[in-house]
């Protein structure tokens, strides 16, 4: 169960589409009951009354000014350290973000490191650029600090991707302690830290450690993130936070020299929901459902399922469940179809092909009752195999 669009369904408007009556706790996609309507809404009828239609023409080329200006504010406010909008360029979220990134600092052949297991979609970006993926071992408290240190002996790699924050599709967060360490040996090593903080701020209960973006006043840090999980995915609009000798890369880089500056028009629209307040609120909100909906997928899965082990999230959208006597869990998914309900599979996220007695469940896409009845379905179906 895929759900991959075809091009024999041309009309199809969204990305996934779920077959009728089936549970997909795989997807990592927020809910249509949650994207703010009336709040963009509110935020475009405003745009457009000021008569300004500069936000129509090519933008300038790291993203309007008066936009990062808004959201070094916003990121000021929610990290508690300042944020200089001279630091931010404008993207159409982390997807582009990794594609320019590999596009300007790679070429074929080169080594990069990820975490293990890491984004399996992020991977695939990185295999279309034909690098050579390395990955580094995790725990429960994120990257292994001597995992690194073992790989740093024989690589030299361009980069190391990882999620620092509620980890996808871990959950797990990188400590402070780890993380002031990789900012040492990315330094003494001279490779890039590409740090995916695109759930940095949905945060259910504990403040998470210091973002990544603390430490781009460092050429050797770049932090990514996105509007896609915080306000809507349809905008595709984000943000890289990196030292202005690295802006400067893609600010002058051709992409840019011919079309201008990303999505200029969802920008101007966004610095009204920046200015406003309503991302703020808005945030609120989907930590508070989401939060609940943490409650009730642990309690289920304590219930159905009470001998897979897990680490229950403290933020994100995801937990990572290990299936109790080795069950493969590819070939489980195959077996789901008929009990109407799916997930992701752990070989998915793993660059070595491992992690087959994992799976990803996500918890943010259904109301709690379909995520109870996901749970039951998952248990007979685990019960059959």
């Amino acid at each position: 169960m895929g759900y991959k669009i075809c091009m024999t369904n041309p009309l199809q408007t969204v990305q996934v589409q779920i077959p009728p009556g089936v549970i997909d706790l795989g997807l990592g996609d927020p809910p249509l009951s949650l994207l703010p309507v009336d709040l963009v809404w509110r935020a475009a009828v405003s745009r457009f009354s000021q008569g300004d239609p500069s936000f129509l023409q090519y933008g300038v080329e790291q993203g309007d000014g008066n936009f990062r200006l808004a959201l070094a504010q916003f990121l000021s406010n929610g990290y508690g350290f300042p944020v200089d909008p001279v630091s931010l360029f404008v993207t159409n979220g982390v997807s582009n973000a990794l594609d320019q990134i590999c596009s300007l600092f790679t070429q074929p052949g080169d080594i990069i490191f990820v975490e293990e297991p890491s984004y399996f979609l992020a991977l695939r970006i990185f295999i279309d650029h034909h690098l050579q993926i390395v990955p580094v071992q995790t725990d429960q408290d994120g990257l292994k600090i001597e995992a690194l240190e073992e790989k740093l002996i024989e690589f030299h790699p361009k980069f190391l991707y990882l999620i620092p924050t509620f980890q996808n599709p871990t959950g797990q967060t990188l400590t402070q302690e780890r993380g002031e360490r990789l900012i040492q040996l990315c330094q003494k090593h001279d490779f890039i830290i590409l740090a995916d903080e695109v759930y940095y701020f949905l945060n259910y209960f504990d403040k998470p450690p210091l973002a990544f973006a603390e430490y781009t006043d460092i050429e050797n840090v770049i932090s990514l993130g996105s509007f896609s999980k915080i306000l809507a995915p349809g905008l595709r609009l984000g943000w890289m936070q990196a030292h202005p000798q690295k802006i400067n890369r893609f600010v002058n880089c051709g992409l840019l020299d011919s079309g201008g500056g990303l999505n200029p028009f969802t920008s101007a629209i966004v610095r009204n929901v920046l200015e406003s307040g309503d991302l703020d609120e808005n945030i609120v909100k989907l930590n508070e459902i989401y939060r609940s909906r943490v409650e009730v997928m642990d309690s289920a899965l304590r219930q159905y399922l009470p001998k897979s082990t897990y680490a229950v999230p403290q933020g994100g959208y995801f937990f990572w469940v290990r299936l109790p006597g080795n069950l493969d869990a590819a070939a489980l998914q195959k077996k789901a179809e008929s009990f109407k309900v799916n997930f992701r599979a752990g070989v998915r996220f793993s660059s070595e092909e491992g992690m087959r007695d994992y799976i990803r469940l996500s918890y943010v896409y259904y109301e709690p009752d379909k995520i109870e009845e996901g749970l039951k379905r998952l248990k007979k179906c685990v019960e059959s195999f």
